[in-house]
């Protein structure tokens, strides 16, 4: 609805103030088990990607900068010692995006942790939090952010990066169930944070390091926003419906109803997706079809290269235009090719970026990628994939899925959720280490001052 009915014109005029009047007044004694169980396990979920990529390059960098920006010691900066909260949100934040591990929803397309929980936990730091509070910040966050991706999405995301858009008004939302804000200040905070939301897709085009700071930044400026809200600090209260608003601004067709449609009664982050493969989320369901296919063959990578004629990946439009290289020559730009993602699959038996491989440029060569009316119909409620391969002895194989593994629809235990924590932390930071933050995300709802939960980890 790019411009509204006169009917929905009365919604127009209510629905960012509805959202922040619903997550001002929600407490945690609103989420139902399901929902802190499932704010528990993506934070745990979050924990793993945000360690393990700040010893990366990229966050590196952008712990140096937060270091710049002032002295405070008020949350942590995980490998990196301490920082302001604003600072600390930021750092985090781009290390929580580096690795392409961390969650993602299918109807808003955002990641949500990178920029919620940073935020979030920065702010819990420094106002010293018990773990409810933090939980319910997280929850909160995540309802702001998936509800305003949602209702902007698919046309948002030509242009648009949802997880520094429309997540950062999920980080304002987390800080300001921290801080207590009031509906009206809620609404400031939301203000504030929509006219700072940004992060554009033209840094596919070079495999840049601003899709991390795309999280970083919606992590900062949703501190930010909340701390002048709870200032007094007045923003426009009707930021995403008005005339200049982000609906108009940043879309082409956007649905109202989707902002509060179950509000209050349907917890969105029940609905979260967990990524098993260090790549863009739209590769995962083909790369789950290879896996499937080399599984059932009993194949070696040898094997795969030996009886393999062509390989037929079909994909939903926005997806594609996402991860349409045919040609990577750095490991990030693997992470966005479906096709490569596809043949290491098939090669390796697990999705590898390891540039170059001679094994699967070959199987690339033999590989078509294209889009299927009938996917992109399914589209972002499902996140489908369809793989034919058809083998030199003239056999053909079509498998297809709508979701992938991790997804709600086909779900991963927490087992497997804290297999994939370890293997990601305990490298970097030692066994001990990462057994006492995995007991430390198991024990949150009774942690008296999340101050002291993960600060081992700097």
């Amino acid at each position: 609805m790019g411009t509204p009915s006169a009917h929905s014109a009365v919604e127009a005029a209510s629905v960012t103030r509805r959202l922040a009047e619903a997550l001002a007044r929600a407490t945690y004694a609103d989420l139902p088990p399901a929902a802190i169980e499932d704010t528990r396990r993506s934070i745990l979920d979050w924990l793993g990607s945000a360690l393990a990529g700040a010893a990366e390059p990229p966050a590196r960098m952008a712990q140096r900068v937060a270091a710049s920006l002032g002295t405070s010691g008020d949350a942590t900066v995980f490998a990196a010692g301490r920082s302001s909260a604003a600072g600390a949100a930021f750092a985090n934040g781009v290390a929580s995006h580096i690795l392409e591990l961390d969650d993602i929803h299918k109807g808003s397309t955002v990641h949500g942790a990178a920029p919620i929980i940073p935020a979030a936990l920065a702010v819990a730091e420094r106002e010293h939090a018990d773990g409810k509070r933090f939980l319910l910040a997280v929850a909160v966050g995540y309802e702001a952010a998936l509800r305003v991706g949602e209702a902007v999405n698919p046309s948002h995301y030509r242009f648009w990066h949802p997880t520094g858009t429309a997540a950062t008004f999920g980080a304002a939302a987390a800080a300001g169930s921290l801080l207590r804000l009031s509906a009206p200040r809620m609404l400031d905070a939301f203000g504030s944070a929509g006219t700072q939301a940004a992060g554009l897709w033209e840094f596919n085009a070079d495999g840049a390091m601003s899709k991390h700071l795309h999280a970083g930044k919606a992590a900062m400026n949703g501190v930010l926003s909340a701390g002048l809200a709870r200032e007094g600090f007045t923003g426009a209260t009707r930021i995403l419906e008005g005339e200049r608003g982000f609906f108009r601004a940043m879309s082409a067709a956007y649905d109202l109803t989707r902002v509060t449609a179950g509000l209050g009664a349907r917890w969105k982050i029940s609905e979260n997706c967990f990524k098993l493969h260090a790549c863009c989320g739209h590769t995962h369901s083909a790369i789950d079809l290879a896996l499937q296919f080399r599984a059932a063959r009993g194949w070696s990578g040898a094997e795969a290269l030996d009886q393999v004629a062509s390989i037929g990946i079909e994909t939903y439009g926005p997806g594609f235009e996402i991860v349409r290289n045919m040609a990577p020559v750095t490991p990030y730009q693997a992470k966005f090719s479906i096709a490569w993602c596809v043949a290491s699959a098939l090669w390796n038996g697990a999705a590898s970026f390891n540039l170059p491989s001679e094994s699967v440029q070959s199987l690339i060569e033999r590989t078509r990628v294209s889009v299927a009316d009938d996917l992109t119909a399914k589209y972002p409620a499902a996140w489908p994939g369809r793989l034919t391969i058809a083998l030199k002895d003239g056999t053909t194989d079509t498998r297809s899925a709508d979701y992938p593994r991790g997804n709600p629809e086909n779900p991963v235990s927490t087992a497997a959720l804290e297999s994939k924590f370890l293997a990601l932390v305990a490298p970097i930071y030692g066994p001990d280490a990462a057994q006492r933050a995995l007991a430390a995300c198991a024990s949150l709802e009774s942690c008296a001052d999340i101050a002291e939960a993960f600060s081992h980890l700097v």
